[in-house]
Order: structure tokens, then C-alpha cells, then sequence
């Protein structure tokens, strides 16, 4: 799943750099005032959404996107930069290839959160209605609701304390080379806080330091042995 993930998402990547290259050498005002545009588009610069705004789809290939507090927008994607939605802000989909993702307190975003290379940090009470995915980098969720499942191939998971996981959590394979010059990483390290909930697998693929609060609850465990701790932190 995450090779077809990564796959599909550089092809979006492409999709935009092609489209707006085509606008940009065609003078059709790729860059446009956010202001003045429902659907902000640019080739090169970031996106600044103030707070409490309606805007439609916003996208841009070289720049960050942040959506301020109470703001609600469509897509938002980007290919090399970061994207931020600040605290009660409404999104359909968060997609970045290079770059990480942050969804503040409150937030609701009605789709996937998707990245390639880049951590993935969703905060207290945010809700996100599809999946949490990236290849490589970290993936945070405090006291949120993810309802579909969390995916990635390298990185550490870190859930909770208070979170709420409908689908399954999954590390899938790492297919990256390792030179014999370069020292191979530690397994992946995936915490289950307390009171944080599971309802699917948790599946891993490759080896892994899987952590679980005796005041958590979680589905079945594939591919690892679960290692039950008290108190707010397993052991470093």
C-alpha cells in the first residue's frame, strides 16, 4: 500500500508542477493574492490564509501552506513545503510530497493526511476523518480521532495519551537501501499512550519496539510483541 501511496503521490506532485508550469510560461498569473481568490493558486511562494476565512482549493508546487484559526478551505497541496492548519480550521484533504504536517487543537480536516518525506504531528481534539500516511518521518497523534488507519514504512508512531484510532496501524516494509558504510537504523519505536484507543490491527512488517499502556486498549497485534508500561511514558 505505502509503495502505490508514495507512487500516486509523486504523480501529484507532477500533475502540479506540469499544470502550473503550463499557466506560469502562459502568463496566466499563476501567482495571485490569496485575498482577492477563492482558490489561491501559485508556482513559487507560500500560502497565507488569515484566520476565519472561506476559501475554496489552495495550491502551490515551491512554498508552505498555513490555514489560520476558524478558516475553512478545500484541498490544500503542496510538492515542496510545509502545511500548518491552526486551531478550529476546516479542511477536505492536507497533501504534501516533501514537507510535514501539522493539524493544531480543534481541527477537522473531512479526508486523508497525506505526505512522502515529513513528519506528521495531529493535536488534541482534532478530528481527522481519513487516513493518517507517510513514508518516511515521524507520526504524532495526541487526544485526536483519526477514522481511518495510520500507515507509514519508516518513522516512529507515537499515539496518545487520549487518542482515538478507528482503522489499523500499520508500518509496512522498509524497502530503502542501506549502504554497508552507513550504520542501519533502530526498529521503529510505537507508543500507545494511556486511554487511547485501537479499534483495528496493529500490523508491522518489518521489526519494531511496540509500547502499550495498561490503560490503553487495542485489536490484535501482528508481527511484534507488545511491551506493557504504566505511567504517562514507556522507558527511554
Amino acid at each position: 500500500m505505502i509503495r502505490k501511496f508514495g507512487t500516486a503521490m509523486l504523480a501529484v506532485g507532477a500533475t502540479l508542477l506540469i499544470s502550473y508550469g503550463v499557466a506560469f510560461g502562459a502568463g496566466l498569473g499563476a501567482h495571485r493574492d490569496d485575498d482577492d481568490d477563492d482558490s489561491p493558486s501559485k508556482v513559487n511562494g507560500s500560502i497565507d490564509i488569515a484566520s476565519g476565512a472561506h476559501k475554496g482549493d489552495l495550491s502551490t508546487v515551491n512554498g508552505s501552506i498555513l490555514v489560520g484559526s476558524d478558516a475553512v478551505v478545500g484541498q490544500v497541496k503542496t510538492v515542496n513545503g510545509d502545511l500548518k492548519l491552526d486551531s478550529r480550521a476546516t479542511s477536505k484533504t492536507l497533501t504534501t510530497v516533501n514537507g510535514s504536517i501539522n493539524v493544531h487543537d480543534g481541527v477537522h480536516v473531512q479526508g486523508n493526511v497525506h505526505t512522502v518525506n515529513g513528519s506528521l504531528h495531529v493535536k488534541d481534539a482534532a478530528d481527522v476523518s481519513g487516513d493518517l500516511a507517510n513514508v518516511n518521518g515521524g507520526i504524532h497523534v495526541e487526544g485526536a480521532h483519526i477514522g481511518g488507519n495510520i500507515d507509514t514504512s519508516q518513522g516512529n508512531i507515537d499515539l496518545g495519551p487520549n487518542a482515538h484510532i478507528d482503522g489499523n496501524v500499520v508500518i509496512e516494509k522498509d524497502n530503502s537501501w542501506h549502504f554497508g558504510f552507513f550504520s542501519v537504523p533502530p526498529p521503529p519505536r510505537v507508543v500507545v499512550g494511556p486511554g487511547t484507543v485501537v479499534k483495528g490491527k496493529l500490523h508491522f512488517e518489518r521489526e519494531v519496539k511496540l509500547y502499550v499502556s495498561d490503560h490503553a486498549t487495542i485489536g490484535a497485534v501482528e508481527g511484534a510483541q507488545a511491551i506493557k508500561f504504566s505511567g504517562d511514558h514507556p522507558p527511554e
